[in-house]
């Protein structure tokens, strides 16, 4: 058990190192996130009754979509530079190694997601009895979104350009969440309790952990093999 903590600790901070060097990879999907928010109050209106409602589905959809921007690259430079086939090959149980690259995924794009969210919000005149509520449903629900998308990765890391086929295969996945966390926000911003949404987007995080490691372990050994 202490050879799989230290050596999940090591790839996690191995993964954080390299992701840090590439600092430009880090901000694509913040920026886009930041650009699509702003742009809906410049597209639609500038007055606040206006923005209220489409807030919370337009921060949710830009969180998802920037999310799924930053896919692509969980597996890419292990799997060209031969490391991912390292990592298959070695005696240390796949499935809490790919958990360690989620978690470091999730580190550098969920996690800045989740400081930028309420910022956005306010451009969006989101109510501030909905921000606690909103941030509530990132912090559940970008995890899911990196456990989900890993699935996707580890089946299309061995196609060169699998960028479409990753989006079919995930984003209809990624729709309950879309809906049940978006729903929440909207349901705080109007007054009304929203314990039955994060409940759910709980017990999907729950069970994203573990699955999701031992479907995406099955699905490099597919692509690797």
């Amino acid at each position: 058990m202490l050879i799989k903590q230290s050596t999940f600790y090591i790839l996690l901070k191995r993964d954080l190192t390299l992701a840090a060097r590439h600092r430009a990879e880090i901000a694509n999907p913040l920026l886009f996130f930041v650009i699509v928010v702003s742009l809906f109050p410049l597209a639609i209106s500038p007055e606040s009754k206006h923005l209220q409602v489409i807030a919370p589905g337009v921060i949710w959809v830009a969180a998802l979509l920037a999310a799924m921007l930053s896919l692509d690259s969980l597996f890419r430079s292990d799997f060209e530079d031969g490391s991912l086939e390292q990592l298959a090959l070695s005696s240390h149980s796949l499935s809490i190694l790919v958990l360690a690259k989620v978690l470091a995924h999730w580190i550098m794009t969920g996690l800045p997601l989740i400081i930028l969210a309420p910022l956005l919000a306010v451009l969006l005149f989101l109510p501030e009895n909905a921000m606690f509520t909103l941030i509530a449903t990132l912090a559940l629900a970008t995890p899911i979104l990196s456990l989900i998308g890993a699935i996707g990765v580890a089946l299309t890391v061995g196609l060169r350009r699998g960028g479409v086929l990753l989006s079919l295969l995930v984003l209809p996945l990624y729709i309950p969440v879309l809906i049940f966390a978006a729903n929440a926000v909207n349901e705080a911003a109007r007054g009304f309790p929203v314990a039955g949404q994060l409940y759910f987007l709980g017990a999907l995080l729950c069970l994203s952990l573990t699955l999701a490691p031992l479907a995406t372990a099955a699905a490099l050994r597919i692509s690797l093999s």
